[in-house]
């Protein structure tokens, strides 16, 4: 065979194998680029918002059977029932394992495989949220064999007896607070306490009621012994958030002195450490000092009256001051100016949970992932022991907490919210 006949074979099977590459290659091409879309994006995005909807159901559902195992816990003579409790349990490790999923939608590599994801949290917290239900309905079914209403309404005001008593007055602490500092120290404090009080007399109404109902035989007091104990629960929650409030203005009136001291010192030496860089960044660096030196003197006229605001606003500052100094200081400076800033920057993160917890747990999973993140951050820098590494984490959840209530105020306002 001649050389041109071997070329009239080899052309010919040359451009098919060309055209045949051209074409794979503008198949996978359009495939990508049909990932990519904005209709796969769109799809993706109401797949999320779906697993969104259904893992907070989960969170309710969870919350629920917490409600339903206290209950079970006064009835059994401070032992819930073990099935109960395992449901609990199971319930609660597949809200975590979704919240952690939920939270690394977005760092999937495409839409699809982001879609795909959600529809995994999605199908897994509706069974935990079906396992739930069912195991309440099969607590409920026993309790009504087995528990006379009296006996349901009897445990009830034990507890209910037992809170006002772990609780006192909490009116007293909000004189107390506002003896000694502005309201917007106390005022989500006093909120809470009139929620507090307002949900004791609620439940001792129902409970009224429920004692009622359980002796007629005509009449069930199941519901409103369960509203009931919502009403308790609300009022330990409003009671716990009180507490937390009177702990932390108390305690920040009693570190605002030494924050303020630690961060005028803070101002001093990144000046010793100023006179040792080039003109130009040393400008730089002095006019963010003149700023901050500034408003550390605007902030000690009120400190004594405003210690969280202040202590707040004196994290920020210390945060604002490490970016003006950047890589300007040895290990050892940094290492001793995380040790000083680190008491603030916990105060504030604390402050900032505080601040989102009653808000994310009446809003959508985006805020309540926030919050989570928040209290894992504030965790973290509890447990480490580099300063850095903690002031660093306090920083994150802080920054988590504010926007888990930003995002649970947009889920309010927003038309159309759950």
């Amino acid at each position: 065979m001649t050389a041109g006949e071997v070329w009239g074979w080899v052309f010919p099977a040359l451009v098919v194998f060309g055209v045949a590459a051209a074409l794979v290659a503008a198949g996978v091409w359009f495939a990508r680029r049909a990932r990519r879309s904005p209709k796969a994006v769109a799809a993706a995005d109401a797949e999320r918002a779906q697993a969104g909807i259904a893992l907070v159901r989960l969170d309710d559902a969870v919350g629920e059977l917490d409600l339903e195992v206290g209950l079970s816990g006064a009835l059994y003579e401070g032992a819930a029932s073990p099935a109960l409790r395992r449901a609990r349990m199971t319930a609660q490790h597949a809200r975590d394992d979704a919240f952690s999923q939920y939270r690394d939608l977005d760092d999937a590599p495409t839409p699809a495989q982001r879609a795909i994801a959600a529809q995994r949290i999605r199908t897994r917290a509706e069974a935990a949220t079906a396992a739930v239900a069912r195991a309440r309905t099969e607590h409920a079914d026993w309790v009504q064999q087995h528990v006379s209403a009296a006996e349901q309404v009897d445990a009830a005001r034990t507890r209910l007896a037992a809170l006002r008593v772990e609780m006192g007055d909490p009116s007293a602490l909000i004189a107390e607070l506002s003896q000694r500092y502005d309201a917007v120290e106390w005022e989500r404090g006093a909120a809470a306490s009139t929620t507090a009080i307002e949900a004791l007399d609620a439940a001792d109404q129902l409970l009224a009621e429920a004692s009622e109902r359980a002796a007629d035989p005509t009449r069930t007091a199941v519901p409103v012994l369960a509203a009931a104990e919502r009403e308790v629960r609300r009022a330990r929650e409003a009671a716990r958030r009180l507490d937390e409030t009177y702990r932390l203005v108390t305690d920040a009136g009693a570190a605002v002195g030494e924050e303020l001291e630690a961060a005028r010192v803070a101002v001093r030496q990144a000046l010793t450490i100023r006179e040792g860089l080039e003109p130009a960044d040393a400008e730089r660096l002095g006019g963010e000092l003149r700023t901050i030196s500034e408003r550390l003197a605007a902030l000690e006229a009120s400190a004594p009256r405003r210690p969280t605001a202040t202590v707040d606003e004196l994290a920020r500052l210390r945060d604002r001051l490490d970016l003006a100094l950047g890589d300007a200081r040895t290990a050892q400076q940094r290492l001793r100016g995380a040790r000083s800033a680190l008491p603030g920057a916990l105060a504030t993160a604390r402050a900032a949970i505080a601040h989102a917890e009653p808000r994310a747990s009446r809003a959508g999973a985006d805020a309540r992932v926030r919050l989570t993140s928040a209290q894992r951050e504030l965790a973290a820098a509890r447990g480490t022991q580099d300063p850095v590494e903690a002031l660093d984490a306090a920083r994150r959840a802080a920054r988590h907490a504010e926007d888990a209530a930003a995002l649970a105020d947009y889920d309010r306002d927003r038309p159309g919210r759950r």
